[in-house]
């Protein structure tokens, strides 16, 4: 068994270095850390072949939909500004908090359809406009931003990470980790928000000299009860779906209201509504979203599915066996997903590859870690998914998105943006393990 646990640790360690080091492509990094670990293991060359095929397969059946929809969603809310109406609405909604809290909550909602890098880049100018109109630090509504994006991003689905996580712990109940998933990010964007607000009143206000004023008429948004349901109308419906069980078999319907609260179908349907956001040139409109969104998607797609192929061979291995034999991981329980995340992600930078490999490895030890049950599995994506924020610097790309689109100097990016993702990580696990802790002692 030390031999095996050798092998799995030689394999991480290659995925590290040639993500972190060699910027070989991921798809390229798991495919090959699987067929080694396959290698190393003694299993034949055909049943590896076998194995990661099979996961691979069984990935992408369970999630290939929700990701795509997922990804035609945000795009059709960036192409048709739906971002910025949501983001007009929650400001004039929260008109009365600081503005750090308000844009932490733009952040918020904006995230869970739409990439955080993306979204960043298309809310920076509203933040740069909101900073020269209030005399407000930028740095402190930047990292407000950035922040606010990021929680969501790595705990709430339709985002890739929190739904390949879910494929491959085998979570049935997608909306109990929709609903526990939300509530941890809004916990933390309050976090980074506060930690936004202390910047602003830290830091001078520079004007932009550059910055020039945007003409509201130039820019038509739909209104924002169209804008929010593209988000809005599949969380009703999975929200709906849970209570399919205490309705009786003759119910009238049920097959269809079956159909319809399925996670696939929901966002499905939610892509339709993203489809109405515009009402000319909808035939461009439609076939621009769905055609960026496949671009999207499908990186996605093979690097979450080989995260499942190297599951697979990882599941090969009796790791519950072995792992019974050692008492420490009854105590350690809840911390083992967030070390092994926020290792993963301190070293390759990817949040999404951290997520999808944790979550691979972790599996075989969701029984004696307890988490082996629906919440368990919840909670030890709600670990994975904070560890997954641990931390965000030079080696990811969302650190240059937001140094750049903000104009901070490196220095100041990192004594800011990834001190801010260092306070959430931390804070989250701290919610977590108290939440845990609650839900373990019942």
């Amino acid at each position: 068994m030390i031999f095996s646990l050798a092998c799995i640790f030689i394999a991480i360690l290659w995925i590290v270095l040639g993500t972190s080091l060699t910027k070989i492509h991921p798809f390229l990094v798991l495919l090959s850390a699987a067929l080694l670990l396959g290698f190393l293991l003694g299993i034949p060359p055909l049943k590896s072949l076998s194995l990661i095929q099979l996961g691979f397969g069984q990935i992408v059946e369970k999630i290939g939909l929700l990701i795509l929809f997922g990804t035609v969603i945000g795009v059709a809310m960036e192409q048709s500004n739906a971002t910025l109406s949501l983001a007009n609405g929650i400001l004039k909604t929260l008109n009365r908090l600081p503005l750090p809290y308000a844009i932490s909550s733009i952040g918020y909602i904006v995230s869970i359809p739409v990439f955080c890098d993306a979204a960043f880049v298309i809310l920076s100018h509203l933040n740069k406009t909101l900073s020269k109109q209030t005399k407000t630090p930028l740095v402190g509504l930047t990292v407000a931003l950035s922040t606010g994006l990021f929680a969501p991003h790595v705990l709430v689905p339709p985002t890739p990470g929190p739904l390949a996580a879910a494929a491959n712990l085998q979570l049935e109940n997608l909306f109990l980790l929709i609903g526990m998933g939300a509530l941890i990010a809004l916990i933390l964007i309050i976090v980074g928000g506060a930690y936004g607000n202390y910047l602003s009143k830290n830091y001078p206000y520079i004007a932009d000299s550059k910055q020039q004023e945007s003409n509201p008429k130039e820019t038509i948004l739909p209104p924002f009860f169209n804008a929010v349901l593209p988000i809005l109308a599949p969380i009703i419906l999975m929200c709906l779906g849970t209570f399919l069980k205490f309705l009786p078999n003759t119910f009238p319907g049920l097959d269809w209201i079956e159909f319809l609260t399925t996670p696939t179908i929901a966002l499905g349907i939610g892509m339709l509504f993203a489809f109405l956001l515009v009402k000319v040139d909808v035939k461009a409109f439609l076939n621009i979203s769905i055609k960026k969104g496949i671009e999207q998607a499908a990186p996605i797609l093979i690097i979450t599915g080989m995260g499942g192929a190297l599951g697979t061979i990882i599941q090969t291995i009796p790791l519950e066996t072995y792992a019974a034999s050692i008492a420490t991981l009854d105590n350690l329980g809840i911390l083992i997903p967030f070390l092994i995340a926020a290792l993963l992600k301190s070293a390759q930078g990817s949040s999404t590859v951290a997520i999808i490999t944790t979550s691979s490895l972790i599996f075989p030890l969701l029984p004696i870690l307890g988490m082996d049950s629906e919440m368990g599995k919840v909670w030890a994506i709600m670990s994975l998914g904070v560890g997954s924020m641990t931390i965000s610097h030079a080696n990811d790309s969302y650190f240059w998105i937001v140094a750049q689109m903000s104009g901070m100097d490196v220095k100041t990016a990192y004594r800011t943006h990834t001190l801010g993702t260092l306070i959430q990580g931390v804070v989250g696990l701290l919610v977590v393990w108290i939440g845990y802790w609650i839900w373990a002692s019942f």
